[in-house]
């Protein structure tokens, strides 16, 4: 009897802590590359959109994403001097708990200053999440308690970048992935049990002492510059992490504030960079995208992007050689995605951009909406069941048809009471049902065919 109750408690906490089939646990979902495996959605919404199923108001301010697993969503944002995380009930949003991880910190540079951008990342019975100044927490998933924290500037030697830390961590098995940007110790991997360090990762000087951005500067004290940090990889960035697994060995790939990067993920070693992505100025924001040993990355203020094809000498080397750069695709921060062999992103800085789509392997351009008129908005991008999800910057939330040959739109929508800032936060959907995150407010809207 005892048996068979300790088995049935067994399947009950697997089934409360495994991810479902079409959850969205992480920053860009599952395989981290902005894909639902969400189906049975709506091909086309009503006139006003689709449905509302709930909201949710006072959130706290910031442009945190959720995350979306086992019933739970979870997101981070400012809430008065603080700076929180909550877990909000997937049927309703209504709270289940918030926890304060600590001061909310004051951000100097004006925009994005309201709160954290990081989306948390859940993993079972845990999730982890990054704060402006840098602190990686890692948090009980039932109640919020914080199990540890780690400092990326105190612990690492990271400088906080202009606009804070932003990244979303990777959990890889029993390793947590964040980039504090330290002289030594660009990236790092930390137990997921225990916040030790596992190892810290060094990106040597480019050949000639070459970079693609200024080093130092910034507001002075452990401030870094516009991309924050000095050394070979430039410091911390805003992008986030992927892993991938090549040839046998399996890396970890960061966009920091001077190159694109590979290391890998047994013990850290560099193995290889390319800095043609990362712009000037060090903002770089978006996540790499990889597929079949090639790499894009990409970001705004002239840089534009560029592949690279890898390469496996026989001593191990790793090299990462160009096929080709181009500046028709400079993503700001709204991300990348590929689907069947093309490129979807908006592309375009400060002085605004819209989406384009790019082959892959070559980067042609089949379409770019700049050269349309009256459609020039850049956003953010999410895929499921056969349709793209593009978020304006405007608030403007629009369902696109992929099609390399031409744009094809089949519904839009405007958010409703938007607040004044730009809608930066990733649109999500999962489980039918498609969030819209802005500032001190949610949406959740039923985006299931009936």
């Amino acid at each position: 009897m005892k048996t068979g109750i300790s088995l049935i408690s067994l399947i009950i906490f697997v089934c409360t802590t495994s991810v479902f089939s079409a959850d969205w646990p992480q920053w860009r979902g599952v395989n981290r590359d902005a894909k639902s495996a969400d189906t049975g959605l709506l091909k086309q919404w009503p006139e006003n959109g689709p449905p509302l199923a709930w909201r949710v108001d006072k959130l706290g301010g910031g442009d945190s994403a959720p995350a979306i697993a086992a019933g739970r969503i979870y997101i981070m944002g400012n809430r008065g001097d603080e700076e929180v995380v909550w877990a909000l009930s997937e049927k309703d949003g209504s709270e289940i708990w918030v926890s304060p991880l600590g001061a909310a910190f004051r951000q100097q540079a004006s925009q994005g200053k309201e709160g954290p951008a990081c989306t948390p990342t859940v993993d079972g019975e845990r999730l982890y999440v990054v704060g402006l100044a840098g602190n990686v927490a890692c948090l009980q998933a039932s109640d919020g308690k914080i199990v540890w924290q780690r400092s990326m500037t105190e612990d690492f030697g990271g400088r906080v970048p202009m606009w804070s830390f932003r990244e979303s961590p990777l959990v890889d098995g029993d390793k947590v992935i964040v980039t504090p940007g330290g002289t030594d110790a660009m990236l790092v991997a930390l137990n997921t049990l225990t916040g030790d360090t596992i190892w810290k990762s060094k990106v040597p000087d480019a050949p000639g002492g070459e970079s693609n951005a200024p080093s130092g500067g910034g507001f002075g004290g452990r401030r870094g510059g516009f991309g924050g940090g000095r050394g070979g990889g430039g410091g911390a960035s805003y992008a986030s992490v992927i892993a991938i697994d090549f040839e046998g060995q399996r890396q970890y790939v960061q966009l920091t504030a001077r190159t694109l990067v590979g290391v890998a993920a047994s013990d850290g070693k560099f193995l290889w960079r390319y800095d043609k992505p990362a712009n000037r100025m060090g903002i770089n924001c978006a996540t790499a995208v990889y597929s079949d040993g090639m790499i894009f990355a990409s970001s705004a203020y002239g840089a534009g992007g560029g592949l690279v094809k890898l390469s496996k000498d026989a001593d191990g080397s790793v090299k990462a050689e160009e096929v080709y750069a181009t500046t028709e695709m400079q993503n700001h921060h709204g991300g990348m995605i590929l689907l069947d062999g093309y490129l979807y992103g908006a592309t375009g800085g400060n002085e605004g951009g819209a989406l384009a789509c790019l082959e892959f392997k070559t980067g042609k351009v089949m379409w770019d909406q700049r050269q349309t008129a009256g459609r020039r908005a850049k956003g953010s991008l999410a895929f499921a069941d056969g349709r793209l999800y593009y978020r304006m910057e405007d608030g403007m939330i629009v369902l696109i048809e992929p099609n390399p040959e031409k744009y094809i739109e089949r519904s839009r929508f405007q958010q409703p009471d938007r607040t004044r800032l730009p809608a930066w936060a990733h649109p999500v959907i999962a489980n039918g049902k498609l969030y819209i995150r802005d500032q001190d407010v949610m949406f959740c809207y039923d985006v299931k065919a009936k």
